[in-house]
């Protein structure tokens, strides 16, 4: 059966986006650019996204896209006879899996933040009672088998319709919709009397601060957000690799995809922080920023209610297209290895998943005194150290070996693929840094990711 293409360049690049763009952009990026010095850990991180990430997604495509496989059986289309890299194309599958075990939870609260927003639950609470209100939705396994339900469930209808009619159309409309909410959402936060002082902190460089947390710890977390970002490590970009033609080259791609992923995660900023100083809170709450501290904002602002609806519908769509882009590469391993129908890979693999995300949402309540990263933590927790810190950075190092070793696929035969068609070109003296000087890159972010905090 000949492999089903994407019918757009523009559907491939809102796919690997959406693929990228998650809860880390939103969140997570504008609390560390404000913890580590503004302008400056910005500029940092675009360095680490170019050399770090650029790369190892151009390589990630141009695997996928030669072996025209997803990421459980492209190796054996690229290894030479009796080779072992195949291994990988499992754990990257697993990996997957793990993600979606926790991340369709997450999805499952935007989505619950937005009906409680467009309802008007928080409207007259403070800050305790809507502490209170997040406390209480962990605290509800049923509520949040609920949400987390609805999250797969749309995952396994919009998969189901195929890749073109399916997957590409949904994700136009909603990455679109996405970009559009989020410009209306920045520029009514930057205009809000008394934000500016917000973007000060935000973009202006602050040297004070880096000296406070110390140069070291920058260059680690900008790093380490540069990584994340991209969702580069476990084939979730390779799949999307196999579904386009040879007209670009994939560097070019790859670019582009990191400037729309920067775009998102910088304009979430100035959603977040003029916000936040207009009406004095606290903008080093972390995680806490988008279920405690922005619905409070929400609160006080003119038309709180319609703005607090529009930011959850982001977060949510932020969300969802993450779902939709792991649950294809899932749905292609599945195809792939059992030759089962698109629609029956849906159908079992939305069926395991609702199961697979239950103990996270217990993890929360009936399983909390499992804690097992040590005290404080939750099912979630490791299933996300197992994603971040295993599963992604060292299947970011076995790409990389194996298309620079003469072992793997081999220098030539990934430049030859990546520099098909028009754009952006692998360069020959890009070769000495792909081959020494990024593995060993990904060897100490690595370390860094399992030492003790």
């Amino acid at each position: 059966m000949a492999r089903e293409h994407l019918k757009s360049r523009l559907g491939f690049i809102l796919l690997s986006a959406g693929c990228a763009i998650g809860i880390g952009n939103v969140w997570k990026f504008p609390y560390v650019t404000g913890q580590y010095g503004g302008g400056i850990f910005v500029l940092i991180y675009l360095f680490f996204l170019l050399i770090l990430g650029v790369p190892i997604m151009t390589m990630e495509f141009s695997m996928g896209r030669a072996a025209q496989k997803s990421p459980v059986l492209l190796y054996q289309q690229l290894q030479k006879p009796g080779q072992k890299w195949h291994i990988h194309g499992f754990v990257g599958m697993l990996g997957n899996y793990i993600l979606m075990m926790f991340y369709t939870t997450v999805a499952g609260w935007m989505l619950k933040y937005f009906v409680s927003t467009a309802m008007g639950d928080f409207k007259g609470m403070d800050t305790a009672q809507i502490k209170a209100a997040h406390a209480e939705l962990l605290a509800d396994p049923l509520t949040m088998i609920i949400f987390m339900a609805v999250i797969v469930l749309i995952a396994t209808v919009v998969c189901s319709f195929g890749l073109q009619n399916g997957l590409e159309r949904i994700t136009k409309i909603m990455m679109s919709a996405l970009i559009i909410i989020m410009v209306v959402l920045a520029i009514n936060s930057i205009f809000t009397e008394g934000g500016s002082e917000g973007l000060k902190f935000y973009l202006l460089p602050d040297v004070s601060k880096v000296k406070e947390v110390g140069l070291g710890n920058v260059i680690v977390a900008a790093m380490n957000q540069a990584f994340f970002t991209l969702s580069i490590g476990m084939g979730s970009m390779a799949i999307f690799g196999s579904y386009i033609g040879k007209e670009r080259s994939l560097m070019g791609e790859a670019v582009n995809i990191a400037l729309l992923d920067t775009f998102v995660a910088i304009a979430s900023g100035l959603i977040i922080f003029p916000a936040c100083f207009a009406y004095g809170v606290d903008v080093n709450s972390g995680p806490d920023l988008i279920f405690i501290t922005l619905p409070n904002i929400f609160n006080n602002m003119p038309l709180g209610r319609v703005w607090g609806s529009f930011f959850f519908v982001f977060m949510s769509f932020a969300a969802i297209s993450t779902v939709l882009a792991v649950f294809e590469n899932i749905i292609s391993c599945t195809t792939d290895l059992f030759k089962w129908s698109r629609r029956k890979a849906c159908i079992i693999n939305g069926a395991a998943l609702f199961v697979l995300s239950l103990p996270c949402i217990f993890g929360y309540n009936i399983l909390s005194f499992i804690k097992p990263l040590g005290e404080g933590s939750n099912i979630m927790d490791l299933e996300d150290f197992a994603v971040n810190n295993l599963i992604l950075p060292l299947g970011s190092l076995i790409f990389v070996l194996f298309c620079v070793t003469r072992y793997g696929w081999g220098w030539d035969n990934f430049v030859n693929e990546a520099n098909q068609g028009k754009g952006l070109k692998v360069q020959k003296w890009m070769k000495g840094y792909m081959t020494y000087v990024l593995p060993v890159l990904i060897v100490v972010f690595f370390i860094i990711g399992i030492l003790p905090r």
